[in-house]
């Protein structure tokens, strides 16, 4: 080869280059033909794990063969052209083709692997088994983060392909918000434990800390007490993360441990343990810039195993000894342990906790969007942090703040469901309806299980051990929001309020609440999110959410477009007492007004409201439309009471009571409009409750623009007949339920 011209030998090597990769793609596909795929198929198509393991290795091996071939052709190549300045060009080429540059090493020839890999159209298959059990752990304590917690759980679930075991610690707040929202949203393949913070503070609480996340901060350090003894591994998580891919390929780098390895950590991507923050700035001993431990994989066996509760002990201790506090919480403690055992940690890629606050490096994790795996809001800051592609990140943690969780609930097709003894109840439920029933709907919704987050806003009343308090009980949607903000003016008291909302709609009301100062400064309010499914409101099921979570002994059943009399808190204190209701079935009935104009002078006192009344500026509620609904109040003789006057039940009465909190619940058949509020004094008075007529109370209702079940009930024949469907069977089941003293409700109905 050597005898022949320049240009001669030029054109032979590139003849060989192109002959051998040629060669080569045609050996691979003959291979892959054989057993019936192409090699053009992207590796998501493969059909089996095993498969897809042993066509890789097969894949990766020629690959490296043709590498070194090709090697060896670029060097002689360049050898050939000696002087003719053609060199640089031809290695950039090659460059370009393999992805390597003159001065890469063998670990940038794998991190460069790795990235390409990162771009492929289809993720790799993650190395789990179909089926496997993932386990997830977090410590959530308080209001927000709770609500904060159901954004990571739900970025999770979109992407999962797996069944999921959340394991949460928790202090008492959070234990009752997740609890029942996991018991309402009904996931398929997912269980939930919790586990009390408060046995575990005394672990850390002797840990001098200046983290915002207190003591709470801390406790991610005793995960090997806390979870089960025979849990041998778990993914660690903070609550402001998201997910971007299936947190199985996050679960399968356990498989890449070293023997010695038992955590795996991303490393921390600000300077803080650099120590050149700012003049004197000393933190903890750290290898290098650190590790961040938003994220975390604990191999619980293999720590339990080394002594991890002594040896982080040994730690904290020795060097609180100089540094007097911790910083960053648990992740100075790990960090410093780290740096006196590195062999014990496993360093994950960064895209697995893109840490986002002001002076991080995090743009230096990924080039592409395929590259992101986990978003970590880790600053007081979360989405105002400055970063380049903030917007980027804000919209993708957004679609998951505001996507339906109800479309969460799927099957994971293939793997075994373990039915609940409820999901056993609402599946015989179901097959018990009749689908030709021309009411199938609204029994349909009887049925339907809502989610619900409580205390989705920080709420810190207490109780003060004042027999006589009173909790406003009320209902609202999003077309209500506006009556929040005056309620809250008229009554100072505890209130309960259960909000039908989508999972969009909860984050406007969060955002509106927040940026009232009214709201703000209410802590006694108690909001509770009933997220919306199915076609009809369910007004009855979202008032019990709110009747429920009253935590006095007396409730006020109001509504939300009702504006109390300025007082009415303390006169309906003072009235619990002097009726005696603490050893009496009492329903005290607070009479109702309404005006028709939208800006309103409110009436100070019952002297006001009566002159308002003679001059038509206001009215007695409802009297053009359904004069039936309140006129056992018997407004005549309230013009001049001053004591408190029973009254007798009568047909299609619905006023606004005032009962102890063990009252009868609504009955959750009635939904939308008509007979929501009639069924349940109805059931008081089965119960013999005495109506008593408050002679110094009153409320008023705001006007507003009809509600769409109203409209439907005025538009459709076929929804009178079933709401007379669902009152004939109400008057049955009291019946069968209080005997022949319900019949005089059946007779009243009948005569109407």
């Amino acid at each position: 080869i050597m005898h022949l011209p320049f240009r001669g030998r030029l054109k032979l090597l590139m003849a060989s280059l192109t002959a051998i990769i040629l060669l080569t793609w045609l050996y691979l596909l003959a291979g892959n033909l054989e057993n019936g795929r192409s090699l053009l198929l992207p590796p998501c198509l493969v059909e089996t794990p095993e498969a897809h393991v042993l066509e890789r290795a097969v894949l990766e091996s020629r690959v490296r063969e043709v590498e070194e071939e090709n090697r060896q052709i670029r060097l002689q190549l360049s050898q050939a052209q000696g002087t003719a300045g053609q060199a640089a060009d031809v290695g950039n080429y090659g460059n370009a083709v393999w992805g390597a540059s003159a001065d890469t090493g063998p670990e940038d020839v794998e991190n460069t692997a790795e990235e390409r890999t990162n771009h492929t159209e289809c993720p790799r298959s993650p190395m789990v088994q179909k089926c496997e059990l993932i386990h997830v752990a977090c410590v959530c304590a308080g209001h927000n983060a709770s609500r904060d917690v159901v954004t990571l759980v739900k970025s999770i679930l979109f992407h999962r392909r797996n069944p999921l075991h959340f394991h949460f610690i928790t202090d008492a707040v959070a234990n009752q918000i997740l609890s029942l929202l996991f018991q309402s949203w009904m996931v398929p393949s997912v269980q939930v434990s919790f586990y009390d913070a408060d046995e575990l503070k005394s672990e850390v609480s002797w840990i001098p800390n200046k983290h915002y996340s207190g003591i709470y901060g801390l406790m991610k350090l005793t995960l090997t007490k806390a979870l089960p003894s025979d849990l041998t591994k778990v993914i660690v998580l903070d609550t402001d993360i998201t997910f971007a891919t299936d947190i199985a390929e996050l679960w399968a780098i356990f498989k890449k441990f070293t023997d010695k390895q038992v955590i795996g950590l991303v490393e921390n991507q600000s300077d803080w343990y650099l120590g050149n923050l700012w003049k004197n700035h000393k933190p903890w001993p750290a290898l290098g810039r650190g590790f961040n431990t938003g994220v975390i994989l604990l191999y619980l066996e293999r720590l339990r195993r080394i002594g991890w509760e002594q040896m982080w002990r040994l730690t904290a201790e020795r060097e609180l000894m100089s540094m007097l506090s911790t910083s960053l919480a648990d992740q100075d403690i790990f960090n410093a342990f780290i740096k006196q055992n590195p062999v014990l940690v496993h360093q994950l890629p960064c895209f697995w906790n893109v840490q986002l606050s002001d002076h991080t490096r995090s743009e230096q994790c990924y080039t592409e969007v395929s590259d992101l795996k986990v978003i970590h809001w880790n600053s007081p800051k979360k989405l105002r942090v400055k970063n380049k592609h903030v917007e980027f990140f804000r919209n993708l943690y957004l679609t998951f703040l505001e996507y339906d969780g109800n479309l969460l609930r799927r099957e994971l097709f293939g793997c075994p469901t373990q039915a609940t003894s409820e999901s056993i109840r609402l599946q015989g439920a179901l097959e018990e309806l009749d689908e030709d029933d021309q009411c199938y709907d609204f029994r349909r919704e009887r049925i339907t299980v809502h989610r619900v987050h409580l205390y989705f806003l920080q709420y810190e009343y207490t109780l003060t051990g004042d027999e006589t308090d009173i909790t406003l009980v009320a209902q609202l949607s999003m077309d209500r929001l506006q009556m929040l903000e005056a309620i809250c003016k008229h009554w100072e008291g505890p209130i309960s309020l259960a909000l039908y909302m989508s999972d969009a709609e909860a984050q406007q009301f969060l955002r509106y609440a927040q940026a009232s100062e009214v709201l703000k400064n209410r802590k006694n309010v108690g909001y509770h999110i009933v997220y919306k499914e199915g076609q009809f409101y369910p007004v009855n099921l979202v008032r019990n959410v709110a009747l429920r979570n009253a935590n006095t002994p007396y409730v006020f059943l109001a509504d939300v477009d009702f504006l109390p009399m300025y007082g009415l808190y303390d006169y309906l204190r003072k009235s619990v007492v002097q009726l005696d209701m603490a050893h009496a079935k009492k329903a005290l009935v607070v009479p109702a007004f309404e005006t028709l104009r939208y800006r309103l002078s409110f009436p100070k006192s019952k002297a006001e409201l009566l002159s308002m009344l003679d001059m038509g500026t206001l009215y007695t509620f409802r009297y053009h439309v359904w004069t039936k609904g309140h006129a056992p109040t018997n407004y005549a003789k309230w013009r001049t009471a001053t004591t408190p006057y029973k009254v007798e039940w009568e047909a299609d009465f619905e006023p606004y009571v005032v009962v102890r909190r063990d009252c009868p619940e609504y009955d959750q058949r009635f939904v939308g409009f008509g007979w929501n509020k009639v069924s349940h004094i109805m059931e008081l008075d089965a119960q013999e409750y005495d109506l008593m007529i408050l002679p110094n109370a009153f409320m008023v209702h705001m006007p507003h623009a009809p509600s769409f079940d109203i409209s439907k009930f005025r538009s459709s024949p076929g929804y009178r007949y079933c709401l007379q469907t669902l009152k004939d069977e109400f008057h049955q089941d009291l019946s069968r339920k209080y005997g022949a003293a319900a019949l005089k409700y059946l007779t009243a109905q009948r005569n109407i």
